[in-house]
């Protein structure tokens, strides 16, 4: 009875999925996949997260070999980076950022790569942008301005970023806020004690709200996985707040002693996948924190590859928060075009 009454008062409104015959082989091969309705969430089913258990062992087996079992080199590496820098959220979340900083940052996220290198990998007609800007919300408006036209989304972090532990309302306030100044994507934080205690149905209202508070704009749920103590935790949080509506799980906001790890990826995408079996609504995946280089970059795309599918290697349901991978990406790129490592100063960020 106690779970059943648990179920109902976490229901929420499904959208009705219109019934399709099953397809051909022929069809399920040239089937192009396009982006679906967003998440709406479901009814929190606690016995299902409950139930989640994660054995260590088996994921950090499979998070080191992921490196070693694809590699990508000559000309396909420079496509698989210029695929990266579509999917990076251009990043700058610190206590000194001003107005012209942010202008700059944006100008760099119009024109990520410089022109000659594009000329000579013959890109310049693929119109190669990061997926978005995300700043603070002081700077949304500045950010907002500087991106018109440009088709670049603004993400601003939310909800007493980077610990969430500002009142519940004020929390609320400071999403709508963001929304109302131009932000059309919003990061917001869950608060890890609830998680840490178990306190799962605290978590799903927490983000519930959040979801309400966003309206159109797209939600990324931000887990704090190197405070999440076990990844039975790190599983159980990406299943309840996909649950609560999440359009993204993110695994962390930079700020934490343990950010984006493979492992932690592993167990997130499988998590993602499962919910899409169940529910067939695709949820995006956003590792932040410590991604500075570009095989580490080829490696979050090589996981995104090999536990989702191509589907999950674009903008609309992968992204790589960064704020100087570019950089490095930038460098292995003029290296391919000239066999020369350049200097950091010859691609600067702003």
């Amino acid at each position: 009875m106690r779970e059943m009454e648990t179920k109902r008062r976490y229901e929420v409104p499904v959208e009705p999925r219109a019934a399709t015959a099953p397809p051909s082989p022929v069809e399920r091969a040239l089937r192009v996949h396009p982006r679906e309705v967003r998440n709406p969430g479901m009814p929190l089913d606690l016995d299902l997260v409950r139930a989640l258990r994660v054995n260590r062992s088996a994921v950090e087996r499979r998070a080191a070999t992921l490196p070693t079992r694809r590699t990508v080199k000559r000309q396909w590496q420079a496509a698989w980076l210029l695929r990266s820098i579509t999917c990076i959220d251009l990043t700058t979340l610190q206590g000194d950022d001003t107005a012209t900083n942010v202008r700059r940052l944006c100008g760099k996220a119009k024109e990520p790569v410089r022109r000659d290198l594009l000329e000579a990998l013959g890109a310049t007609a693929l119109g190669i942008r990061v997926g978005a800007v995300c700043v603070y919300h002081a700077f949304v408006p500045v950010a907002v301005q500087a991106l018109e036209g440009s088709g670049i989304p603004v993400a601003a972090v939310s909800t007493g970023f980077p610990a969430g532990l500002n009142p519940l309302p004020q929390r609320i306030e400071e999403i709508k806020a963001s929304v109302a100044a131009g932000a059309s994507e919003i990061d917001v934080v869950i608060t890890r004690a609830h998680a840490l205690a178990g306190d799962w149905e605290a978590v799903y209202d927490e983000v519930r709200a959040f979801r309400d508070a966003c309206g159109t704009a797209h939600m990324k749920v931000i887990l704090g996985t190197g405070d999440l103590a076990t990844l039975a935790n790190v599983a159980r949080a990406s299943q309840v707040t996909m649950m609560a509506g999440a359009d993204f799980i993110k695994t962390s906001t930079g700020k934490e002693a343990v950010n984006a790890t493979l492992p932690v990826g592993v167990v997130m995408t499988r998590m993602i996948r499962d919910y899409h079996e169940r529910t067939g609504h695709a949820v995006g995946f956003k590792p932040a924190g410590g991604i500075r280089s570009a095989k580490t970059a080829l490696q979050w795309l090589i996981l995104m590859k090999e536990e989702l599918g191509d589907r999950w290697l674009k903008a609309d349901l992968f992204r790589l928060g960064a704020s100087t991978l570019l950089t490095d990406i930038e460098r292995q790129l003029e290296h391919f075009v000239t066999g020369r490592y350049s200097a950091a100063h010859r691609h600067p960020m702003v």
